[in-house]
């Protein structure tokens, strides 16, 4: 089969389209011919050799795809042949064909194209699994939410307001317009003004429950001063760097809160199944309704995968970016 690979760690300029060998699907897994993929900074990271793919995960970039089953394994019991689903990967989205667990795909609703279901799996699953299995958000309580206009940061501005509650975010000028048209009750330009003072202002000095961030260091002190009691922070990435200086840790026992720290790549397939269950139940339904949309900044043909990750890495996008699989 055709596949993007990486002829060694580096550029985007290391990405070729060339021959791999096709998958073969176990008893409980699906061989689904892929129509589109979509790009996640993890494949940046991999394709610079900062992060290597999971034991047994295949070596190709991309984690997560939609498209039609081909095959499905002897044991499969929800789809076959010809079903369009769609999923989170370990990796091996960037190529004609890929293998997913039965229990990992999730039907493509008819309103949305292979392109859109592409753009949902790693998003909105990442973002699931910060609100509501980490951070435990709950209905009328407050989210923060860092880099608003980022894939995951789309996802979660939605699911926050599906789930009745406040949210506020962060992003640069040109990207706030965007997540108050998805939502957002309050988008604080982080680079006119310290953060927090613009959270401590809005929320009367109260603060928020909940903070998803990916800045990590940088961003840590005003985490703490933006949480109320018993908040919770979810750090998912170190952007910004993985170092603090100067933290008063009594902040944390005063009041009550609790740090996180998650990836959900390196999660066992168990967990990824539940978290995949979990998401569906709530999810599709309102993907059905219009209710929760996949945010879709471009889509590029998988021959300009270069391009593609270059966009990415200028984080010019507002939302995924997708790639067609021709």
């Amino acid at each position: 089969m055709k596949a993007i690979l990486v002829k060694q760690p580096g550029g985007p300029e290391q990405l070729v389209l060339g021959d791999f060998e096709k998958p073969l699907p176990k008893p409980y897994e699906l061989l689904v011919k892929v129509h589109a993929t979509a790009l996640n900074r993890a494949d940046t990271l991999q394709r610079q050799g900062k992060y290597p793919p999971p034991k047994d995960a295949s070596p190709l970039l991309g984690l997560e795809m939609a498209g039609e089953v081909v095959e499905a394994g002897i044991n499969c019991t929800r789809y076959k042949k010809g079903d369009k689903v769609f999923g989170l990967l370990s990796g091996g989205g960037y190529a004609e064909y890929a293998v997913i667990d039965e229990a990992m795909a999730m039907p493509v609703p008819e309103n949305l194209s292979m392109e859109e279901a592409a753009a949902i799996p790693e998003v909105f699953l990442t973002a699931w699994q910060a609100l509501v299995w980490l951070g435990r958000l709950q209905a009328g309580e407050r989210a923060l939410i860092h880099a608003g206009a980022s894939g995951v940061g789309t996802a979660a501005i939605q699911l926050a307001r599906a789930l009745k509650a406040e949210v506020l975010v962060t992003a640069s000028e040109q990207k706030i317009q965007a997540c108050l048209d998805l939502g957002a009750h309050k988008a604080i330009n982080y680079k006119e003004v310290p953060f927090e003072d613009e959270v401590l202002a809005y929320t009367n000095s109260e603060g928020v429950d909940v903070i998803v961030d990916f800045i990590a260091g940088p961003y840590f002190n005003q985490n703490l001063n933006c949480l109320r009691l018993d908040g919770r922070l979810v750090i998912l990435a170190s952007l910004g760097g993985g170092k603090v200086d100067g933290v008063d840790l009594r902040k944390i026992l005063t009041k009550r809160l609790h740090v996180m720290g998650s990836t959900l790549r390196s999660r066992s397939k168990e967990y990824q199944i539940k978290l995949t269950e979990d998401l569906a139940r709530f999810a599709l339904p309102l993907f059905k309704e219009g209710k929760l949309k996949p945010v879709v900044d471009s889509v590029y043909d998988w021959k300009d995968v270069a391009e593609a990750h270059r966009y990415m890495e200028q984080n010019k996008n507002i939302g995924k970016i997708v790639l067609r699989v021709e």
